[in-house]
């Protein structure tokens, strides 16, 4: 599955496409975000309705599992998220192809989605999950294990480590804070169902190659 594709490309399609789609959704959040996170954040299913679709009440529908993750809290939010998703998703689909890597970040997506619900159904919390981070993270894991031995550079502390490193380090770090509750406001089970699902993705195609790009 590793080796770059004929022609390089900076910005590519499938990653072309999700930039757009979610600073579009950010601009629409401007005038209508209370509407918006009621019906496409993601809701505990505990709160399901029987209604399609609802703008006036919050309650858990089946394409939360996928809407959530075009919503953002803040322009900070929208933008660590983008810059991240052009920096490893952009690698990770020259390398996968558009379809594959269309695959992947969604799998990524609907594990960060299905770790949240778990863990807020456990909790009891009545709260909405929104962000891209759960597909942005299930990238930074491939980015790691495609290229392990390249360098990032941290903004804080400013040192250089090798993306192995960064992702089990980065990794170690939400799985603390989720468990210690120490960071409230941010779902760090989604970011590790994120990487989670997208472990067993990439796990499986290594026995099992997808046969498309």
């Amino acid at each position: 599955m590793a080796g770059f594709t004929s022609s390089y490309s900076i910005l590519p399609p499938v990653v072309r496409l999700l930039l757009i789609a979610n600073v579009v959704m950010f601009l629409l959040e401007l005038p209508f975000g209370n509407q918006l996170i009621a019906g496409l954040a993601l809701w505990p299913w505990g709160s399901s309705s029987s209604a399609v679709f609802s703008f006036s009440q919050p309650h858990f529908q089946l394409y939360q599992l996928v809407t959530y993750a075009f919503l953002h809290g803040g322009l900070m939010h929208l933008l660590l998220n983008m810059y991240a998703l052009w920096l490893f998703g952009s690698r990770m689909e020259n390398v996968w192809g558009s379809r594959a890597f269309a695959v992947y970040y969604f799998v990524s997506v609907l594990g960060a989605a299905l770790a949240q619900l778990i863990v807020a159904g456990m909790s009891g919390g009545y709260y909405p999950t929104i962000g891209a981070s759960g597909g942005v993270f299930g990238l930074l894991l491939a980015f790691g294990m495609t290229f392990p031995r390249e360098k990032l550079i941290l903004v804080f502390p400013p040192v250089a480590l090798q993306a192995r490193w960064f992702v089990m380090i980065y990794g170690a770090i939400e799985l603390w804070a989720g468990v210690t509750g120490s960071v409230a406001g941010v779902a760090h089970f989604a970011h590790l169902g994120g990487m989670l699902f997208g472990l067993l993705l990439i796990l499986y195609w290594r026995q099992r190659p997808p046969g498309f790009k």
